[in-house]
């Protein structure tokens, strides 16, 4: 099941995917999507539901990010081997951890904003998943029971900002509009493998990244049991799992980063895609 919120930002209503390929409306049966539908019996729910039944959206409706009321928004650090090697990083022997602020969260292919004083701007295509259930001290065996599904984050990191004033990374990473998430929330029934998924992401129709997440060097069920030791992870919040090499910072001998104008588009196999113009 793809779950999806559309409509003006602030305004967006709940939708599914039909087989189509086109959005239903959910406001007859839930009143948005957030962690309070996110529970394995809550999906099973919707998922019963026939969506031909439903009203059809507009194709050309603008998406929200998939989830309502998100309390935390948790990323993991140089979490691909290949990407820890374009950056000359050693490989984390543990899950690299930092916060991007809720109110970076924007919709998919809303426009990213780059603040007034941004000099190094990059993109980082990546993998994000969402709890579905309340997580606090669970095991790697039983970590994926807790997890609902599936989205795309676009990783936006002011370099500047995130390595050159303190150690601090999530400065350069929790900017307005720094958090496109989306396109829809896929339940983790249709994604059998989240670690063997193809990814990439285009700059002005050049590509940029290639990977795919089987180089992830802590794995989702890793990543869960780790910050679940330390923090309890509640329906709804959305942890980010790291990009793979192509980063704007990596390019070599120069590095190129985001300007006015520039165009993204992302995705990753399976999840859908993102479309971002840069202000």
């Amino acid at each position: 099941m793809k779950i999806v919120r559309y409509g003006k930002a602030g305004e967006e209503k709940p939708g599914v995917v039909d087989a189509a390929g086109n959005i239903r409306d959910l406001s007859g049966h839930v009143q948005d999507i957030d962690g309070s539908v996110l529970s394995k019996d809550s999906l099973s729910r919707l998922n019963d539901i026939d969506s031909d039944s439903l009203p059809l959206v507009e194709n050309n409706s603008r998406l929200g990010t998939p989830i309502a009321n998100v309390s935390k928004l948790i990323a993991i650090g140089l979490n691909y081997s290949d990407h820890a090697a374009e950056t000359n990083n050693p490989i984390p022997t543990e899950p690299i951890v930092f916060m991007k602020a809720i109110s970076s969260i924007t919709g998919p292919n809303d426009d990213v904003i780059l603040p007034t004083h941004s000099k190094k701007s990059d993109w980082e295509v990546e993998l994000a998943f969402v709890i579905g259930t309340t997580t606090k001290n669970v095991s790697r065996d039983d970590a994926m029971n807790y997890v609902a599904g599936y989205t795309i984050c676009n990783d936006v990191s002011e370099r500047e900002w995130q390595l050159e004033h303190g150690s601090q990374w999530s400065k350069g990473k929790s900017f307005d509009t720094f958090a496109p998430i989306g396109p829809w929330l896929v339940t983790k029934d249709e994604v059998p493998d989240p670690h063997n998924l193809p990814m990439w992401l285009d700059v002005n129709g050049t590509r940029m990244q290639t990977g795919n997440t089987h180089t992830m060097i802590f794995n989702v069920p890793e990543i869960v049991s780790y910050l679940s030791s330390f923090v309890t992870l509640h329906p709804g919040d959305v942890i980010t799992t790291g990009t793979p090499p192509g980063v704007g910072m990596g390019i070599k001998p120069k590095p190129v980063f985001l300007k006015p104008g520039d165009n993204m588009h992302l995705g990753i196999s399976g999840l859908g895609e993102q479309k971002q113009h840069v202000k």
